[in-house]
């Protein structure tokens, strides 16, 4: 009689190490070895996973969360729990955004999710294209189509979206870029100047509105012997592709008042200040960017730029003490700025300037305003009362 030699199971699991994500599966092996050959268990708690008519030996494959493993030969058990850890990932990026509609202030975008998971909520990032700005952002999109307002005119953008689950954000989409359509003019040409050709032709110059909202098409100048009437009762002269104009058959020795707009193909933008010019050879043009600055409580710093291209011999400057004070004249050299003193304490003065050439003098300057500073010793008085 020899005895049967009996060897209790020996068994290995190889390690599981992989993500999972919520919902998905894992396939776990376990592999036993002994004398006489073991049969493999799967359980879950007290749950029999493995059928008893078709428990295999020497190795069992199951896909589970939770489980127990039961290795079991003839002579004894062997229980093992096994943990299975099931890792929440960060969401995919979405799909690159796709541009379904855009205006002059908004743009559309819609896309893919990109995710077969649940998504919280989505962040929406944009900034001028080719800007060193930072993005800025969009917070709790719960669609996959949004529109972005508040946009500029005629403007390229860069966008792109993130997926948020509950562990947090993702990386960005791809970025997308598009500009937004145009607008009409939001301001006007700027620096607008006249000065005479001849005593019947005037030259007009400007330059393009700081705000053009799109390709700009042209220029409409409109000029008038009489500023009183609306607009569209003046003389119009439309000019493409330049920044320039001549503007003849004018009556001489009189004054024309002359504004200027832009176009673009979506329409016409509004009107500069009116500016006059004299229709008589020689005679300068309006100074421009007339300014007065108080500078203590009886003076005033008073500026301005020279007429373009023409030979100024000196200034006149016209001014008034309020509304209904009397008009004083003073004759400045031909230069660019005149302080003007001996003034009344928190007074308001207003204030008009022309060019004087040898042929005569210019047309004025618009109208400009500027109040002296208030006496200390009135600011004393006041305090103590």
């Amino acid at each position: 009689f020899v005895p049967v030699r009996r060897v209790p199971p020996r068994f290995s699991i190889p390690p599981t190490n992989h993500e999972i994500m919520p919902g998905g599966s894992v396939n776990i092996t376990c592999v036993a070895v002994g004398s006489p050959m073991p049969y493999v268990k799967w359980m879950l708690g007290a749950e029999d996973l493995t059928p008893e008519d078709d428990m295999p030996i020497g190795r069992n494959v199951l896909e589970l969360n939770d489980l127990f493993i039961l290795i079991k030969n003839v002579c004894c058990y062997i229980v093992l729990t096994v943990f299975l850890y099931v890792y929440l990932a960060l969401p995919k990026p979405p799909g690159t955004p796709v541009v379904t509609e855009s205006t002059a202030t908004s743009i559309t975008l819609t896309w893919d999710s990109g995710n077969p998971e649940p998504v919280s909520y989505y962040i929406i990032q944009h900034k001028p294209k080719n800007s060193e700005e930072p993005y800025k952002e969009i917070d709790g999109v719960a669609t996959t189509r949004y529109s972005v307002a508040g946009l500029s005119p005629y403007s390229e953008y860069e966008f792109r979206v993130v997926a948020v689950n509950n562990i947090g954000r993702g990386p960005p989409s791809e970025p997308v870029s598009t500009r937004t359509s145009e607008q009409a003019p939001s301001s006007a040409p700027r620096n607008v100047q006249a000065r005479m050709l001849s005593s019947t032709t005037i030259l007009v110059q400007w330059e393009e509105p700081e705000e053009p909202n799109g390709q700009i098409q042209g220029y409409r100048v409109y000029y008038t012997m009489d500023p009183t009437q609306h607009v569209n009762s003046w003389m119009k002269h439309n000019v493409a592709d330049s920044h320039i104009t001549t503007i003849g058959n004018l009556v001489p020795q009189k004054t024309y008042s002359v504004k200027v707009l832009a176009f673009t193909s979506v329409g016409d933008g509004p009107l500069s200040s009116d500016i006059q010019v004299i229709t008589q050879t020689g005679v300068p043009g309006q100074p421009l960017n007339f300014k007065a600055e108080p500078e203590s409580e009886t003076s005033i710093l008073l500026s301005w730029t020279p007429p373009r291209s023409d030979t100024i011999s000196s200034y006149e400057l016209v001014y008034k003490d309020g509304e209904h004070g009397e008009e004083q004249r003073v004759s400045t050299e031909p230069t660019t700025s005149y302080r003007l003193q001996g003034l009344r304490p928190n007074s308001l003065y207003l204030f008009r300037l022309a060019a004087r050439s040898p042929q005569g003098l210019g047309a004025s300057t618009a109208e400009i305003s500027a109040r002296t500073m208030q006496s200390s010793r009135c600011l004393s008085l006041k305090y103590l009362f």
